[in-house]
Order: structure tokens, then C-alpha cells, then sequence
């Protein structure tokens, strides 16, 4: 057997487990955090088991999304649809590892400077890595080059849409830290829970967002239709 013939294969499959992954474990996060909603159905303690249970669930598509981002270039040289700089390469495997140990090392280290340190690390990552897929989009649906298909070229834009929409969940998400430990240490009533809510619902903006994009990347990457 080819082994060499098998790259490229092994890579696609890959590919499409982390699709799923991300986007089947970001489907269950969703359905905790509606859940988390109901106030009139769960008990406080019970709402926040669900919300422990979701940040646990939440590591699955953060993970995978770190991942992407050198598998997905591994899968464009290998298929050869770009002759990927070597060093470019080397570097994004470099970064997706990188954030990966950031993601996992701030989970374990949560709450603590060391854990902000990393998600603040983590951010300038994600903001220069989404601007790199965006402009690898941009730049070849303009000029052809480097990614020569339209649709392997506008999934690499969409791909840095991606990030701009995740990114913002987080920056909507941020005040419910604050929200949550009113609603813990003043107890739960309108006064303490429908701001919590209000934030919530502006970030399940950006989560539909996310969801879409992820289907059009993946029918473009199955249907090739460009």
C-alpha cells in the first residue's frame, strides 16, 4: 500500500472530524446554555451544574477550531490546490499547537493571572490568524492566486469570517462573569436575571452566525460548485 497515497485521504478525513466535532459539541453547548435560560424549569444549583457542564462541553470546539487552522493548510498542499511554503506551514502548526496548550492550559488554570495571560495571547492569535484567512480569501477570489478555484478561495474568506463572528461571541459573552456572580450572591429575580439574559440573547446572534458560516464552508468544500 501507498502510503504516500493515503495522505491526502487521511487528511480530508481529518478534516471533516474536526468539522464535526466543532460543530456537532458547539450544538450541545447551545442546547446547555437554553436550558441554563429557564429559569422557572431548573433550580439555581441545578442551572449552574449545566453551566459547569457546557464550559467542559464548550473545550471540544475550541480545540478542534485550533486545529483547523493547520490541518486545513495541510489539506490545501497535500490536495494541491496550493504549493504551501514550507516555512508557512511548519508556522501554522506551530500556532495551532500553541493555541491548543493556551486553550487546555487556561481551562486548567482558570480564574487565575495565568489563565488571563494565555486568553489574552490566545486573542492576538485569533485576530492575526482570521486576518490571514481573510486576506487568503480576499486576495485570490481578486486575483486567482494563491488559491486558484473560487471556491476553495471563498471558503478561506469564510473561514476568517468564522473568526470574527467567534471572536465576538467571547467579547459579548464577557459581561455575564459579572452578571452570573449578582445572580449568586444576590439571588435570582428580574433584577439580576434579565440583564444576564439580554447578554445571552446578543451573543446567540453571533453562535447562529458561527453555525452558518460552518455549513457553507463545508458545502463548498463538498459541492465545489465555483
Amino acid at each position: 500500500m501507498d502510503l504516500a497515497a493515503l495522505a491526502y485521504p487521511a487528511l480530508v478525513y481529518a478534516h471533516l472530524l474536526l468539522f464535526v466535532l466543532w460543530l456537532g459539541a458547539d450544538v450541545g453547548v447551545f442546547m446547555l446554555g437554553q436550558h441554563f435560560r429557564k429559569r422557572d424549569k431548573w433550580s439555581l444549583d441545578q442551572r449552574i451544574a449545566l453551566l459547569t457542564l457546557l464550559v467542559e462541553v464548550d473545550m471540544i470546539p475550541r480545540s478542534a477550531w485550533a486545529l483547523m487552522v493547520p490541518l486545513s493548510l495541510s489539506v490545501v498542499e497535500a490536495g494541491g490546490w496550493w504549493d504551501v511554503p514550507g516555512g508557512l506551514l511548519a508556522g501554522a502548526w506551530g500556532v495551532g499547537l500553541g493555541w491548543l496548550w493556551l486553550v487546555w492550559d487556561s481551562h486548567r488554570h482558570d480564574q487565575t493571572p495565568r489563565a488571563a495571560r494565555n486568553r489574552r495571547i490566545e486573542g492576538w492569535l485569533r485576530w492575526l490568524v482570521g486576518g490571514f484567512y481573510l486576506w487568503l480569501g480576499g486576495q485570490s477570489l481578486l486575483v486567482g492566486a494563491p488559491l486558484e478555484p473560487d471556491w476553495l478561495a471563498l471558503k478561506a474568506l469564510l473561514f476568517g469570517c468564522i473568526f470574527v463572528a467567534a471572536i465576538m461571541i467571547d467579547v459579548t459573552f464577557k459581561p455575564v462573569g459579572a452578571q452570573l456572580a449578582a445572580v449568586l450572591t444576590q439571588g435570582s429575580s428580574d433584577a439580576t436575571e434579565i440583564p444576564l439574559r439580554r447578554t445571552m440573547d446578543r451573543t446567540r446572534i453571533w453562535v447562529f452566525a458561527v453555525y452558518l458560516l460552518l455549513v457553507a464552508t463545508a458545502f463548498l468544500g463538498n459541492a465545489k460548485p465555483l
